[in-house]
């Protein structure tokens, strides 16, 4: 177990950011967790395929390899953090961390290698202090190459439940204050004022004071949360977004044929009702839904005027939510359900 002893001057420096390099990191270490696996779990079975096959048949790919080296579960330590550097906005675009992986100070590079193998630093990692930029940039475009066959057929559909995860994570920051943000991280963060607590194989204790706290959800996370420290002004903490399930393709439950909801109001509606367990945007239910805005709109538009639907506003966005009795609805026609595949809890995180 990790616990991040966070003091008042951080806790109050407490922000969220995308990252789209910790998100593809994020996917190659789900591969890599999911090697003994002949079909991933879902939702993530068809992406994964679909990854593997690029590292498998993709020659340029093969610099990911270090990913695995560093992360896999034969390496139960801490890790040096300049593989998976922290973004510098809030929404950074790849081609600029990619960048900025590219310009790797020399110094950044000596000081975290001493400082996680003082014994001696192992072969894999020799290229990146002894030939600094060739390595370097080798590593970018690998990435560059796995983004562009692995990632990007599914960076709309990621990309929207990310900022509905965003929104949604800033608007309890901003109306509950970040002790309320950090106890809802869930997955199997614990939040305990003043430790945060990600499971680890090994147990340390690690202060956080006069730092920022910056949250980056993950879509391919899985259920595992990761902990950078080596940045000297800020702490960076991953987690599992929601809205994994648009990687499936299709909706996150399947219904039975008979479904009394949709005879009582529509299919389209009783979809869209049944898809606001959590605030949504127009945007991000259309995505989920497979369904076009306007058309998202239009049920929205009708179940609002009902009293099922709420909406608010946080800044520029609109979120709709069930309203008490839009949630006694989907709770008497919960029956009318499959269950979604579930999703298998792994391990402890390593």
């Amino acid at each position: 177990m990790i616990r991040i002893r966070i003091g008042e001057s951080t806790l109050d420096r407490t922000r969220i950011a995308l990252s789209p390099l910790n998100e593809m990191v994020a996917g190659l270490d789900l591969v890599h967790r999911e090697r003994d696996r002949r079909r991933a779990r879902w939702p993530y079975t068809d992406w994964v395929e679909r990854a593997r096959e690029v590292l498998r048949t993709v020659p340029e790919t093969a610099p990911l390899r270090v990913y695995g080296q560093l992360y896999g579960a034969e390496h139960a330590r801490r890790t040096p953090d300049l593989f998976t550097p922290v973004p510098h906005t809030a929404r950074p675009v790849l081609a600029e961390q990619l960048d900025l992986l590219r310009r790797t100070p020399e110094a950044t590079v000596a000081a975290q290698f001493a400082r996680h193998y003082p014994e001696g630093l192992p072969g894999f990692l020799v290229p990146y202090l002894a030939d600094r930029d060739r390595a370097f940039g080798r590593l970018a475009d690998a990435l560059t190459a796995f983004w562009s066959l692995a990632i990007a057929p599914y960076w709309p559909v990621m990309r929207a439940a990310l900022d509905e995860e965003v929104l949604l994570r800033a608007r309890t920051l901003a109306s509950s204050g970040p002790e309320a943000l950090l106890a809802e991280l869930g997955g199997t963060a614990q939040w305990n004022r003043p430790v945060l607590s990600l499971p680890r194989r090994h147990e340390s204790v690690l202060p956080a004071d006069d730092q920022r706290l910056l949250l980056v959800p993950l879509i391919l996370a899985q259920d595992r949360l990761t902990c950078s420290t080596d940045h000297p002004e800020i702490l960076m903490v991953t987690y599992p977004a929601r809205g994994a399930a648009v990687l499936a393709g299709r909706p996150a439950t399947a219904r039975t044929t008979r479904d009394r909801l949709a005879q009582l109001i529509g299919p389209g509606r009783a979809a869209v009702l049944r898809s606001l367990a959590r605030p949504a945007t127009t945007t991000g239910l259309a995505v989920a839904l497979g369904l076009s805005p306007s058309t998202v709109s239009e049920q929205l538009g009708s179940l609002t005027e009902t009293g099922a639907v709420q909406r608010s506003r946080t800044g520029r966005h609109v979120l709709y939510d069930l309203t008490p009795a839009g949630a006694a609805l989907v709770a008497l026609f919960a029956d009318d359900s499959d269950p979604a595949e579930p999703l298998e809890c792994s391990e402890a995180v390593s």
